[in-house]
Order: C-alpha cells, then structure tokens, then sequence
C-alpha cells in the first residue's frame, strides 16, 4: 500500500460505497469517508469495509470534500466519489509513481463516463480530465458549493482512467437533471438576483442542444449523443423556467424552500 489517502463524499450511497472503498484500497493505507447524513446503510457498509467515516450535514460541493482532509494522515490524497472505480492503469501509475520525489503538485485522471454498460465520450464527456490525485498541503478543492475542481497548477495530465458510473440508463439522464440540477441551478439564479424572461428557458435551452449536439460531438455518438445533448438543453431549459415562474407565480414561489439549496 501507498502512504496515500483515499477520500470518498457520500448521501445514500449504500448500492455503490462497499465497491468505492474497494477499489482505493488497491492503493490507499487508508479511506476516509464523509457521509452528508445518509438515511441508508451506508455509514455501516463504509465502517464494515474498515474506512474512517466522519459524518458532516452536506456543505456543498468543494467545501464538503475538504471536510475529508482534517483527517487524513498522509499528504497525498486520491479523490472519487462513490459511483467511480479506479482502472488497473490507474492502479499501475500509483504503484509506480514517486509521490515523495515528483516535482508536481498533482495529477489529472481522465474520467470515463457511462451510461449502463455504455462508455460516452461525446460532449466532452471524455477525456474529463480532473485532478484527482493531490497533496493537500499545496492543493484542495475549491471552496464552492457547486461544481468545485482542484485547480490544475503545477499539475501533470497522466493517461490513465477513473470510470464513472454516472447514470444506469437513459432515463436518469433526464429524471436526476430536472430533479436535482436544475432546481438547484435556478435557486442560485434566483438568489443571485437573476431576472429572465419569456425567451430565457427556450434561448439557453435550444443554445445548450445546439453547442452539445453540433460543437461538442453529440451527433456523431449516436442515440446516446442525441440523448445526452437533449437532457443537457432539457437540464438548462427547466432551470430557467423555474426562475421565471417564481417571478411570474408568487403562490408556486412561497411554496419553494429556498433555505434549502444544497
């Protein structure tokens, strides 16, 4: 085992976390886990698998992973989350990687994306390159509730895959954005001020199908490119008809929770 750390932020991850921890003991002495407060069992899989669990109501993106590095031991710490699997090329690199003599601050994966069984790579949906392997007395995520990255100074891209099991069929392509994403995406808009109008939700909706079908490689991966590029406008579509309708309706905008973000 590497002196490395493994770091894996979850909420209800009980189908996936036992297969997570797993894969980073491959190389990692230890796996921290911070859970959001899961309403399932994977607090006890994580422990039952011999991760450290440290239980933290969710913060938001950047700043819940961070959490993770106040109890880690070693400088040097891999990150995923609990639906991603480290390859055996990525296995290979750790093993062999100098992490005490490299001159570099980190390495970005390329993350490969499914789809059920079904590797994406239109949409920029791969190479995804992202830091992932970090000493985090020179880098961390960034403190942001939504999107957060490791910055990539002083950082060296490495060919070698992370899969991410990021939707188990088409219909979670279109069920997690209008469910999660866009309500989330629209009460940032919202909070932030954001005036739209009646063109807003059609505009950034047709902008997003276009730039992800025709610019990004959506038309030439098929169904799953035209399904992919369609959840994408549909995501952007709902975000900004949710912020017009809470201008337009103030009966469906009292009835909105925007205490609850994240």
């Amino acid at each position: 085992m590497k002196a490395i750390s493994g770091i894996i932020t979850t909420l209800n991850e009980e189908q996936n976390i036992g297969e997570a921890i797993k894969s980073l003991q491959q190389v990692c002495d230890e796996v921290v886990v911070v859970d959001s407060l899961s309403s399932d069992n994977t607090v006890e899989i994580a422990r039952q698998c011999g991760a450290k669990v440290v239980e933290q109501s969710y913060l938001g993106d950047g700043i819940q992973k961070n959490v993770a590095l106040k109890h880690v031991k070693n400088k040097w710490v891999i990150s995923i989350d609990a639906d991603e699997r480290l390859t055996p090329e990525l296995v290979e690199f750790i093993e062999k990687t100098d992490f005490e003599a490299t001159q570099y601050n980190g390495f970005a994966v390329r993350r490969r994306n499914y789809v059920g069984s079904r590797w994406v790579k239109c949409c920029r949906w791969y190479p995804d390159y992202l830091v992932r392997i970090y000493r985090h007395d020179k880098l961390r995520f960034c403190d942001v509730k939504q999107h957060s990255h490791v910055p990539t100074e002083n950082t060296k891209e490495i060919k070698a895959d992370l899969i991410h099991y990021r939707y188990k069929n088409s219909g979670e392509l279109f069920a997690k954005p209008g469910r999660n994403y866009s309500s989330r995406g629209a009460k940032i808009l919202y909070l932030s001020g954001k005036k739209v109008n009646a063109w807003s939700p059609v505009g950034h909706g047709l902008g997003a199908f276009v730039v992800n079908y025709f610019l990004r490689g959506g038309i030439l991966g098929g169904i799953d490119g035209l399904t992919l590029s369609l959840s994408i406008a549909q995501n952007s579509y709902l975000k900004y008809a949710k912020v017009l309708e809470w201008q337009r309706d103030p009966k469906v905008k009292e009835a909105e929770n925007f205490d609850i973000v994240w």
